[in-house]
């Protein structure tokens, strides 16, 4: 064996520096990205119609309270089976799938409404119809996103895939709402229809996404379902410290506050003080949207922020810091200011928590880890509503947001020092 010292790498041997924009210089992740950032915003355009319909007719707030607990118990109760059939079939298939069932809420929706024939049990199937079909889309879409794009240029696809969420959360409001004036609400949702087509063609012509033998000597886990599956693949992560702990970071940020502030976020507004209400809450909503479309936008331009457990971490603190800050101020330009700021936050840490776990799931895993964290992310958001909306009705919505956040940055504490036992 020579003695001599290793060669000096040149200078265009060294490792890439991160590219801006990385996942965008694949031809098949820009198809996929405006696509799918129109599928999105057809979903937000649906939300924007149906509800404000349903509140005119109903003026029920148990019925706004059933549509978030329908929208988020399927993510609780059906994530870790979606995330194995991912792992199973066609992703292209699955998808497509979930678009259908997104355009039959639409068209029964539209139905319903065009007939005026709405009753309540409607209106549950229908929600309960579309949350099924966001269970579908999310596993099938984190696994073929990672087949176009690879593991190297993992996170800017996954950051730029939740900032064309907030694209389509933004353009949604006003669409949706130009749709219901110029055509009506059944007419407009049917138009709306329209705007899931151009993924599903996409997904019927792309080579990506197809099912994957299993390899030799691959045994697959069954497909079983329920608490039990759930279960075992927990138990499966539990030898992967950064595993665990991004699944418990979406875990408690969602059980605590998750988005329940949004549902609250009218009274914030008249409690701001301003003199128009309405404009005050839609500024709000507006603000926390564009800070999270800015936040891609800016990370996405520098390439920053590259994928940690402690970054993530750190992040939701800051997260937590600027809702406490939110809730307990009474200056409108101010609160405005930490609504973008948490934006930026939230799109930050949950983008890199997400990547971590595609990063570090067992390949023939994935999509049950990815459904797991996604069961954890999303499932647990409907009971924030308890932590932020029932504490809200005793100690007023300011003081139960502010306390929610701030208990979360104790548990986000206890992760980082969990984190940083890891890595030492």
């Amino acid at each position: 064996m020579s003695d001599s010292p290793p060669a000096r790498t040149a200078p265009s041997e060294s490792p890439e520096s991160p590219k801006s924009f990385a996942a965008l210089r694949h031809p098949q992740y820009r198809i996929y990205f405006i696509t799918t950032a129109l599928a999105m915003m057809a979903d937000n355009i649906e939300h924007v119609i149906s509800y404000w319909v349903l509140y005119e007719k109903f003026h029920s707030p148990t019925l706004a309270g059933i549509a978030i607990l329908t929208h988020w118990l399927p993510f609780l109760l059906f994530s870790v089976y979606s995330g194995a059939l991912a792992d199973r079939f066609d992703n292209r298939r699955i998808i497509q799938l979930a678009m259908l069932l997104y355009m039959i809420a639409s068209i029964g929706w539209a139905l319903l409404f065009l007939t005026n024939t709405t009753e309540q049990w409607h209106a549950v199937v229908l929600l309960t119809l579309h949350g099924i079909a966001g269970v579908l889309w999310i596993p099938a879409s984190q696994l073929l996103i990672h087949d176009i794009v690879g593991g190297k240029d993992l996170q800017s696809a996954v950051r730029l895939n939740a900032t064309s969420r907030q694209l389509g959360i933004l353009m949604g409001p006003a669409i949706g709402g130009g749709l219901m004036l110029l055509f009506g609400p059944a007419a407009g949702l049917m138009i709306n229809v329209l705007i899931y087509l151009p993924l599903v063609i996409w997904l019927q012509k792309t080579p990506h996404g197809a099912r994957k033998a299993p390899a030799p000597g691959e045994v697959r886990a069954p497909l079983k379902g329920g608490l039990k599956d759930t279960l075992a693949t927990l138990r499966l992560a539990q030898g992967n410290r950064i595993l665990i702990s991004m699944i418990a970071l979406a875990g408690v940020s969602s059980f605590f506050v998750g988005n329940a502030f949004q549902a609250q976020m009218p009274e914030f507004a008249h409690d701001l003080g301003t003199e128009k209400a309405q404009y005050s809450y839609s500024m709000l909503l507006a603000a926390n949207a564009g800070g999270a479309f800015m936040g891609g936008m800016i990370l996405e331009s520098r390439a920053l922020l590259q994928a940690s457990p402690r970054t993530a971490i750190i992040l939701t603190m800051l997260w937590c810091l600027a809702i406490a800050g939110f809730a307990l101020t009474n200056y409108f330009p101010l609160a405005m200011a930490l609504m973008f700021v948490a934006g930026v936050l939230n799109l930050a840490y949950n983008s890199m928590a997400q990547t971590l776990v595609q990063i570090h799931a067992p390949p023939q895993l994935r999509g049950r880890m990815i459904g797991l964290y996604n069961m954890s992310n999303n499932g647990l958001r409907a009971f924030s509503g308890l932590t932020v909306g029932l504490l809200g009705a005793v100690i007023g919505i300011h003081w139960s947001l502010a306390l929610s956040a701030l208990v979360l940055l104790v548990c986000t504490s206890i992760l980082l020092a969990f984190s940083l036992r890891t890595q030492s």
